[in-house]
């Protein structure tokens, strides 16, 4: 049964998902920070979907849809529309190229450094592997 993009039950399965992957594990067992997933509104989307992830030595620690942005204060915040999240989640489209090429937007918050982001370039490519794996039902 495939989980609707951008729900909690979508968030729950890549919370799982992430926990279970050794890939990630590996390539994440440094790592310590936070996400807001953005997508922007747009197209099939009507009000924004933002995704908090919580990562933490190769495991999610917590992953959920939020309503009010002031709930967490994330290191880093990525934005993109619709139409890229699904090419990136696909694999259609890197995640590092679509940064580099603006089509998606990466911003840090008060603690995030683009430094330490740079450094975790294929524990970002685990997750992006992990959300492939999703059975997804897409918006549109």
């Amino acid at each position: 049964m495939a989980a609707k993009f951008g729900t909690q039950e979508w968030y729950d399965i890549y919370k799982e998902e992430i926990n279970n992957s050794k890939a990630y594990e590996e390539a994440a067992k440094t790592w310590e920070g936070d996400f807001y997933f953005i997508t922007k509104k747009g197209g099939p989307v009507k009000e924004p979907i933002v995704g908090y992830v919580d990562l933490w030595h190769g495991k999610c620690r917590k992953a959920e849809v939020v309503t009010d942005m002031k709930k967490y204060n994330p290191e880093f915040i990525i934005e993109a529309p619709y139409a890229i999240w699904k090419r990136i989640c696909l694999k259609q489209l890197d995640s590092t190229q679509a940064l580099i090429t603006k089509q998606s937007k990466l911003m840090t918050g008060s603690r995030g450094t683009m430094a330490k982001i740079m450094r975790y370039t294929k524990a970002a490519n685990e997750l992006t592997n992990i959300t492939a794996r999703i059975d997804t039902e897409w918006l549109d």
